[in-house]
């Protein structure tokens, strides 16, 4: 089941009662797509005529794909391929119904989400711009992607590691940083220790998105996961919205907290993948969570 919400910024969201959780922030559905996916991912960086590549995990209504191409100059720019990974077409259908969510974007925008929900792909020639949906698992549907592709964004916005802990599996995030380029990002809102430690087991470069003044989210407000397959290339500290992680959030990760989600099979449901992780967190020698936010304050300012 789904409801309709009014976020903060103005903009239509969604409320699972499935997962218990809406799709985007009370903040702003629109705000949140722009700072945590569209700002940290630097579309400066592709001129003219060259390729950026980019998916699209849980692509929901279709904001962060929206708004990313929303950014792109009306003309030149890059060559945008983008594939969407989503197992449910309602939240999209909804949310083309809403005039609200349709008038946030551009005519070619809009074109290109009605295009995936009545056919599952759109392409543009003029612009050099192609989506193409694929519809189911995310974990199954990752085979279905052109072979040797090289992604230079990867957009992880699922539903909490607690809700959906399927698609933030140690195996899960190995398969996704394997598909990133050199110089490739994977960016995501999720700034749990246990997402961390795997994007980094990953073999990919941390950083911590910044949050915005009077955000909710406090000490971080998501991740930047940055792919340097070349020796040579060394990702940068700081970008715009985000830095590497402080002192605090690298002893987070050695809590207990830090303890992966694990899906060995790629085809576990949520409660198989979270007892399991209860046990192996029960066996561990690491510190607990509880005296990590006792020494930095946390348990203070999130009774405040």
């Amino acid at each position: 089941m789904l409801s309709a919400r009014l976020t903060a910024d103005g903009s239509f969201s969604l409320h699972s009662d499935s997962f218990a959780e809406s799709f985007h922030s009370s903040d702003g559905a629109l705000k949140e797509a722009n700072s945590k996916f569209v700002l940290p991912a630097q579309l400066d960086r592709f001129p003219d005529g060259s390729d950026l590549r980019v998916l699209d995990v849980c692509f929901g209504l279709g904001y962060n794909t929206a708004a990313l191409m929303s950014a792109l100059p009306n003309a030149g720019g890059p060559s945008l391929q983008c594939w969407g990974l989503e197992l449910d077409r309602s939240p999209l259908r909804l949310a083309l119904a809403e005039p609200t969510f349709q008038a946030l974007w551009p005519p070619h925008v809009v074109a290109c989400l009605e295009a995936l929900s009545a056919e599952g792909c759109w392409q543009d020639s003029d612009r050099q711009q192609s989506v193409q949906m694929l519809w189911g698992d995310a974990r199954q549907q990752l085979q279905n992607l052109p072979k040797d592709l090289q992604l230079d964004l990867i957009l992880l916005d699922a539903f909490s590691p607690g809700k959906c802990p399927q698609l933030w599996s140690e195996e899960f995030l190995q398969s996704l940083a394997s598909l990133l380029a050199p110089g490739g990002r994977l960016l995501t809102y999720c700034r749990a220790a246990a997402v961390r430690n795997s994007l980094r087991h990953a073999g990919l470069e941390l950083r911590s998105l910044l949050p915005k003044a009077g955000e909710k989210s406090g000490w971080s407000s998501g991740t930047v996961a940055l792919c340097s397959k070349d020796r040579d290339q060394t990702p940068p500290e700081m970008g715009p919205g985000w830095c590497g992680l402080s002192v605090m959030e690298e002893e987070h990760l050695q809590t207990r907290a830090g303890v992966p989600y694990r899906d060995p099979s790629g085809t576990d449901v949520a409660a198989s993948i979270l007892k399991r992780r209860q046990q192996e967190q029960a066996l561990s020698h690491r510190s607990s969570t509880s005296a990590w936010q006792r020494k930095w304050g946390l348990l203070r300012e999130a009774s405040n």
